[in-house]
């Protein structure tokens, strides 16, 4: 048997790769810091939603995954018909369906979308929020599956004719897919996670690897960790995404006075309900190594670097990305400048008010993102 030598070229410059900005949308109106309202599937609000972010010059919107929520795909359908160029990353959890079938929904789904459908894998970090939906593995067996999982994803959207597959979780004889993404492309895959498990199955298969945003330090290290993995695998080392809650105002003065508002409003707010859905155990500690790190960092301060403030994420409980970036566009803009720099080349940015947020984002925030790529890149060419 032939082994694959470790991949031993350097990680790309800053700028090298084009920058992605990415938005996230929901199908009502709340967020940890808003009450929910209207229904739980409102049509035209996720349109608005979605229209928002296409005017705004977002490259992708992530449809997030959650036991209670609506399923992913059919947000994304409703989205495709009513936007036209805008990306879909569609969040998905290995385990639920067999990845042949997901591999003709996402390649069905890429073909009326022409062209615009990303998944994003999450393996899932709780065990009770599992089990909600019936599935009772552990933590680093759920990696286990999901490497198995992507393997034949991958597979059932390049193969033109059948394969068989046999491992630990799944098997498969024969399987031929009928369907094959859109322009006869690989559908881009992003992986979400912090564990020593995430960062070795994400390494293997992803083509974005997604973090929570932490300090520069600590996303630094993390960062190394992935690449590191990847030059295990054999693989070019993948893209890499943080997540940040950008608060936002003309100057940075009234910025800090909007946000100081924000964890209060998550902690005594009628939106407190929401977070009962979190991902955590039953002592109410978080199980997932993402939200750990959140709130270690967190205990080391409330400001990091330029603009990033943790508060938020501790009144959340860290259940998902919830730090935040405060000040003026011109601040938060330097900030994730500051990411990219550290070898950071996609961001992912939502609200603690999300269509009002995305609406300003596309306005104010990432045309200076944009306008200080260009000019980096060019200085650096």
């Amino acid at each position: 048997m032939t082994t694959t030598a470790p991949d031993t070229r350097t990680a790309p410059a800053p700028y090298e790769r084009p920058v992605e900005l990415l938005g996230m949308i929901g199908t009502r109106d709340q967020s940890e810091s808003r009450p929910g309202s209207g229904p739980a599937i409102d049509a035209d609000y996720t349109r608005r939603f979605a229209r928002a972010h296409e005017d705004g010059g977002f490259d992708r919107i992530l449809i997030g995954y959650g036991s209670s929520w609506p399923e992913g795909t059919q947000v994304a359908a409703h989205v495709a018909a009513h936007t036209e160029r805008l990306g879909l990353l569609v969040a998905h959890r290995p385990g639920f369906v067999a990845p042949t079938l997901a591999a003709r929904t996402f390649a069905t789904m890429d073909h009326f979308s022409k062209g615009r459908v990303a998944v994003h894998v999450i393996t899932g970090g709780s065990d009770v929020e599992q089990r909600r939906d019936g599935d009772y593995l552990g933590h680093d067996e759920r990696y286990d599956r999901t490497d198995e999982y992507l393997q034949i994803l991958r597979r059932a959207w390049t193969s033109t004719d059948p394969f068989d597959f046999e491992g630990a979780h799944y098997r498969h004889e024969g399987y031929a897919a009928g369907v094959l993404p859109y322009g006869e492309r690989h559908l881009p895959l992003f992986f979400g996670g912090s564990s020593a498990a995430a960062y070795r199955v994400g390494a293997r298969h992803a083509d974005t690897f997604m973090l929570w945003g932490e300090p520069l330090a600590e996303t630094a290290e993390q960062v190394a960790s992935v690449r590191a993995a990847a030059a295990e695998a054999g693989r070019e080392a993948p893209r890499i995404s943080v997540s940040f809650r950008p608060i936002l105002a003309p100057t940075d003065e009234l910025a800090w006075e909007r946000a100081h508002e924000v964890p209060h409003r998550i902690q005594h707010g009628p939106a407190r309900a929401l977070l009962e859905t979190a991902t955590r155990t039953t002592d109410d500690v978080p199980q997932n190594e993402g939200s750990r790190r959140l709130l270690a960092a967190a205990a080391k301060g409330d400001l990091h670097d330029r603009a990033l403030w943790t508060p938020t994420a501790t009144a959340a409980g860290a259940g998902g990305n919830t730090t935040a970036l405060v000040g003026s566009p011109e601040t938060v803009a330097a900030a994730i400048l500051d990411y990219v720099e550290i070898g950071v080349d996609t961001i992912l940015i939502r609200g603690y008010d999300p269509l009002d947020d995305a609406i300003d984002y596309g306005r104010h925030l990432l045309p200076l993102v944009r306008q200080e790529v260009a000019h980096r890149r060019s200085s650096a060419a």
